[in-house]
């Protein structure tokens, strides 16, 4: 959710690679090929890539904006992940501002995102050891490796609580997306008079442009 870009310097361009999983040019490799195709989370990691590397390579426009979105429908946990960023806001909203506000957010996301791609290349992605944490969450590590430059370190945290795996966070070198999220939301909420909906139709507005 790459809105609000004030204070990093290397995030917003790590985060708009992990949030939507690959750039053009970029390749997914593994450690350990078949323990991480026997696990789910390693494997929704794989298949994810897979599908926004179609997408890069074959829709342009408004098409590749709504395959964008349709990945993060598909395999982020978009209403826990908003629910999370949002905080204690969200026991303040109405019913009809928390669908307005998830359904804003996806979609800025995936405009967001969508205007990025193919500004980078030859990056990789290295997928590595899997780490299970208890309660249906597994966290899945990786390096992004870039054409110049070191490694950066990408931890995803993925939620299955039966119905499949889905992603729920990204970490770019410890830093949490749904954290930097609630503490630029909490943020802009602040700055406009504490209302929610302010930060939705700012949301809304982004996803239209």
């Amino acid at each position: 959710m790459s809105l609000f870009i004030s204070r990093r310097s290397m995030l917003p361009k790590a985060m708009g690679v992990a949030a939507a999983l690959v750039v053009s040019g970029l390749a997914v490799t593994t450690i350990g090929q078949a323990a991480a195709d026997q696990d789910p989370a390693a494997e929704l990691i794989q298949k994810t890539a897979a599908r926004v590397i179609e997408l890069i390579k074959t829709k342009t426009g408004a098409e590749r904006e709504a395959g964008i979105r349709q990945v993060l429908q598909t395999d982020f946990d978009l209403n826990y992940m908003g629910r999370s960023a949002l905080g204690t806001h969200w026991n303040q909203a109405t019913p009809e501002q928390r669908e307005r506000f998830l359904k804003a957010a996806a979609s800025a996301e995936a405009h967001a995102y969508a205007d990025r791609f193919g500004k980078y290349g030859g990056q990789t992605l290295t997928i590595g050891r899997v780490i299970p944490r208890g309660n249906g969450i597994s966290i899945v590590d990786s390096k992004l490796n870039q054409s110049n430059g070191e490694p950066i370190a990408i931890q995803w945290e993925v939620r299955n609580e039966g119905q499949g795996p889905r992603i729920v966070d990204v970490k770019i070198e410890g830093v949490s997306m749904v954290m930097t999220r609630r503490s630029d939301f909490n943020s802009y909420i602040q700055n406009h008079g504490g209302k929610v909906e302010a930060l939705i139709d700012e949301l809304e507005a982004r996803a239209k442009r």
